[in-house]
């Protein structure tokens, strides 16, 4: 073995401490491009910045990792309706609200920060780097290939391979257990996207994807694999009693930005998976959230009975506490479309009352009759 791979593999023996800083010229070179990446995410159009759910999910970082460690980093939450996010090598991490829709609680959240983190703290991004530059024989690849890789291209650029996500698996679980949280929560996200691939497939009347790789999960394990693996894995932990999801926290947090999460995912024309989402969180009962979810969801395909279906369905909402203006607009246009004129635009004009700011307002008020 020459002295450049006993070097290298010295290197990768020792996780990310905090305040770590890059070691040689490779790693030097891999944080200052991505330095250049993340100058450009924060003026990005795609950033939540409600100071409230971004403080909220790094506590779920910190709880889950530790404090020191969590310092290091940048956490950035992405309006971006898919369930992905990712750690680059300089402490730059993106969650998508996609995922804070599809986890079901704080401790699925947990196990997924855990993993990423996992990521930065064995230092995959520098091996995955190291490897694919050696494969490419070029001393510039980065110099060429990340000024025009765009926010969400660098992780294809820079995949982790199958061994790394099962090592970024393994630290998840262990993190899990220290911080509390149920470990079998990290099965539990698998199982429920690969029963939202099989909904999208039902509706669409094609087979399922879930056991084909592809898209963001390209480098990963076979879902299947993983999702028993981890299973396996937690149900061999003695799991402690106080363990928790702590479910209702999730939701407190979570619940603010429901409207426009629900709002983003219908847009995504994926009705199976959308009303497989909505039936999930339903399992402890139709709240007025996910009452007025369906609402929209039905609305929004707008096949024939769909809108009686959603005026239905908004009105469940309203007598269930709902306090969303949203609902109104939602029973107001489906009322509108089902030739309700005269309660349609009542119901409008009661949205324009609880939202008299809406974006949307010239519009509504168009069609509810409201002279300007």
């Amino acid at each position: 073995m020459d002295a450049k791979n006993e070097r290298q593999i010295k290197d990768f023996s020792e996780s990310i401490k905090p305040g770590y800083q890059p070691l040689d010229d490779d790693e030097k070179g891999l944080w200052m491009q991505v330095d250049e990446v993340e100058r450009e995410l924060k003026n990005s159009n795609f950033i939540i910045d409600d100071p409230a759910l971004n403080e909220y999910v790094r506590s779920v970082l910190c709880n889950t990792v530790g404090e020191a460690e969590c310092g290091e980093i940048r956490l950035y939450l992405m309006r971006t309706p898919h369930f992905n996010a990712s750690m680059a090598p300089n402490g730059m991490m993106q969650v998508w609200s996609g995922l804070l829709l599809r986890v079901q609680n704080e401790a699925q959240l947990a196990a997924v920060l855990a993993h990423e983190y996992g990521h930065y703290e064995r230092r995959h991004s520098l091996q995955s780097f190291r490897d694919i530059k050696s494969k490419s024989g070029s001393g510039f690849f980065l110099s060429f290939v990340i000024p025009f890789a765009g926010l969400f291209m660098i992780d294809s650029i820079f995949s982790f391979n199958r061994d790394m996500e099962r090592e970024a698996d393994d630290i998840s679980l262990d993190y899990l257990v220290k911080a509390g949280y149920t470990p079998i929560s990290a099965s539990e996200i698998w199982q429920q996207l690969r029963d939202e691939q099989d909904a999208t497939a039902a509706e669409r009347k094609r087979k399922s994807r879930k056991d084909k790789t592809g898209g963001l999960f390209a480098t990963h394990p076979n879902t299947g694999e993983r999702m028993e693996t981890l299973k396996t894995k937690a149900l061999a932990i003695n799991v402690p009693d106080s363990a928790t999801d702590n479910i209702e926290a999730f939701r407190a947090a979570i619940g603010p930005w429901w409207p426009r999460l629900i709002d983003d995912q219908i847009k995504l024309n994926d009705f199976g998976a959308t009303d497989f989402l909505l039936g999930q969180l339903a399992e402890g009962g139709w709240t007025a959230d996910l009452l007025y979810a369906k609402g929209e969801l039905h609305r929004a395909r707008g096949n024939p009975g769909d809108f009686v279906e959603a005026s239905d369905y908004f009105q469940q909402s309203i007598d269930a506490g709902g306090g969303y203006p949203e609902i109104y607009r939602g029973l107001g246009l489906a009322q509108m479309r089902s030739g309700l004129k005269e309660k349609g635009q009542a119901n409008l004009r009661r949205y324009l009352e609880l939202a008299p700011d809406a974006k949307d307002k010239p519009m509504i008020s168009m069609i509810a009759g409201v002279v300007q």
